[in-house]
């Protein structure tokens, strides 16, 4: 498999579109997927889809085959998610102190995980607040450190755990209501 994707890596190189179809087949659902986690809705992350595509052929002569190239396209895709964000958000990242502190007094109470669909855990995930979903999905899915993450975003690190605890707590919310509406 590495050596088929080394190959088809080089093809894409020199603009062969069957090349660059296959690649498109083989890393378009979990890159899809990855943009549904950071966009809001369905038309955003399909919009940064393809453009991040677009920027990764631009720019696949740049990989060095030294990693993962599937780690090299996340990480395009998540730049190009954060962009967007940004530029839809002149003040994404300015977060205000908010009277009403962070309720983290949520009992931890039996409940089936398996009747949360993954579906509807994606779709509490994108009703978070812009700056909440960033951050979490950066911590959370991409398993960055509070440091990165306020380095990446221009924000600073009591910030970025700020919006992880305030993400959480939405979510936790969500989650307990939707059980509990289940089970009423």
């Amino acid at each position: 498999m590495k050596d088929n994707l080394e190959i088809l890596i080089k093809k894409c190189v020199e603009n062969d579109r069957a090349a660059q179809q296959k690649l498109y087949q083989l890393f378009a659902p979990v890159l899809y997927g990855l943009c549904l986690k950071y966009m809001k809705n369905e038309d955003d992350a399909k919009d940064v889809f393809q453009e991040a595509f677009v920027i990764a052929y631009q720019k696949i002569y740049q990989f060095k085959f030294e990693g993962s190239f599937e780690g090299w396209l996340k990480r395009i895709f998540i730049y190009k998610c954060i962009e967007t964000l940004k530029k839809n958000r002149k003040n994404l990242f300015l977060l205000e102190v908010y009277d009403d502190p962070i309720d983290e007094s949520f009992e931890e109470e039996e409940m089936d995980r398996s009747s949360l669909s993954e579906e509807q855990l994606l779709e509490y995930i994108q009703d978070l607040p812009d700056q909440y979903r960033l951050v979490f999905n950066l911590y959370v899915f991409e398993k960055l450190k509070h440091k990165e993450i306020s380095q990446m975003l221009n924000i600073t690190e009591s910030t970025s755990k700020s919006n992880l605890n305030r993400a959480k707590s939405h979510l936790k919310r969500r989650i307990l209501a939707a059980f509990n509406s289940k089970t009423a």
